[in-house]
């Protein structure tokens, strides 16, 4: 899959929801699409489906053309969007089979594209999807996107609102149906499962920040980085986002990430001293590795 360019205006012009996305997806990689809700996932998703025309740019899936080839990327595509859109009154079977019968198939003949996922729901069969629990509402969902064998899977945002464990499930579900040659284009907001793609691109307010391995990403971090914190965390967050050396400081959990704009042996001892200057007498402050944050938070800065 090819993207070159692809930009989405709405309101006149007014405001955009893309600007010049460029990326690709090799056959078999599972793709992320890593950033805030806002940032435009769901406009790309909806374009590379067909759903919605672009302003300008162009994209191939699969080798068909976005606009030209519709009828043939509708019929080589699984798409499950962020809001669960199956038929609720019917049952699990019911949407399977209905599924099916749109692409000209049958739940038998594919059976064995969704086993691994099925059979977690098979129990609940007979049971209306609107009655399922958040996780088996995604098992559901998956399996109807992928019961008339795909070459691509979109998927907007999977995991909002489900249990730790069940996303852990539908990872390694991921992972299984990458073994089988299917691309996989996922978009998520939680910057830990970017760690669990083989590339990603990070996009905010419609532009891409970087794409590369998450590994490579990170290694990119330019600046020793340091977790720092006090019992009082928010007035220590405004106490060094004033201090003169600061580079950048953000929360991270029960800490502050910290980066200088000068670094140097003493910085950090520096930074102690002003810190209990102003009052924070329990400082701890300790290198860290950066993660996939500390790089989204650094090239916002950048942008």
């Amino acid at each position: 899959m090819t993207i070159k360019g692809l930009s989405k205006t709405f309101e006149n012009g007014k405001v955009t929801a893309l600007d010049s996305v460029s990326f690709q997806v090799s056959p078999g990689e599972i793709f992320g699409l890593v950033g805030p809700d806002g940032a435009g996932k769901t406009t790309l998703f909806r374009m590379l489906t067909t759903l919605l025309l672009p302003d300008s740019g162009s994209a191939t899936i699969d080798g068909y053309d976005m606009v030209r080839d519709y009828k043939e990327i509708r019929k080589n595509v699984g798409y499950m969007p962020g809001r669960f859109s199956l038929y609720q009154d019917l049952t699990v079977e019911e949407n399977l089979n209905f599924f099916a019968t749109l692409f000209g198939t049958t739940f038998s003949e594919n059976y064995h594209l969704i086993r691994d996922i099925y059979i977690q729901i098979e129990p609940f069969k007979n049971r209306r999807a609107g009655q399922l629990s958040g996780g088996m509402k995604q098992k559901l969902a998956l399996s109807c996107a992928l019961i008339h064998k795909p070459r691509v899977l979109f998927l907007d945002e999977p995991t909002t609102g489900v249990d730790a464990v069940s996303r852990k499930e539908f990872w390694d579900l991921l992972k299984r149906l990458k073994e089988q040659g299917i691309s996989i284009v996922v978009s998520t907001p939680y910057m830990d499962e970017a760690t669990l793609c083989d590339r990603i691109a990070l996009i905010q307010i419609g532009k891409i920040l970087a794409v590369d391995t998450p590994s490579s990403i990170i290694m990119r971090y330019p600046e020793p980085l340091y977790e720092v914190r006090s019992g009082q965390i928010p007035r220590l967050l405004m106490d060094l986002r004033n201090y003169r050396n600061t580079l950048s400081c953000f929360t991270f959990g029960e800490y502050l990430h910290l980066s200088f704009k000068e670094h140097h042996p003493n910085a950090l001892a520096e930074m102690k001293g002003y810190a209990k200057g102003k009052g924070h007498q329990d400082i701890e402050a300790r290198s860290v590795l950066p993660t996939i944050e500390d790089c989204f938070m650094r090239l916002l800065k950048q942008n």
